[in-house]
């Protein structure tokens, strides 16, 4: 159970009408809070989404959806991928860059 506080959570996935936070403590992920999709606020209602949430009796309290730390975090991620996909160059390429 997660204790009471408030917390970062994002919007992982959704399973028919009840949506699945990662909620976070210290930047690493702590827990999972599984919370019907209206409980979210309307501009939160997409997967990763970021926000502050509050946890009461273990359970979701309510939440402010983060429009820059989306956007932020979706940047971060789309960098990542960017550059992971870049190829590698040719040995050819290599070869070329000693003589």
């Amino acid at each position: 159970m997660i204790p009471d506080g408030t917390y970062t959570a994002t919007v992982d996935r959704f399973e028919d009408d009840r949506a699945v936070l990662l909620v976070e403590a210290d930047g690493r992920d702590i827990d999972q809070l599984v919370v019907d999709r209206d409980e979210l606020p309307w501009r939160a209602r997409n997967q990763n989404a970021v926000l502050t949430i509050t946890v009461a009796d273990g359970a979701y309290d309510g939440g402010q959806y983060e429009p820059d730390e989306t956007e932020a975090r979706t940047e971060a991620a789309q960098s990542r991928f960017d550059r992971l996909s870049r190829r590698p160059p040719a040995a050819s390429d290599a070869d070329d860059e000693d003589t």
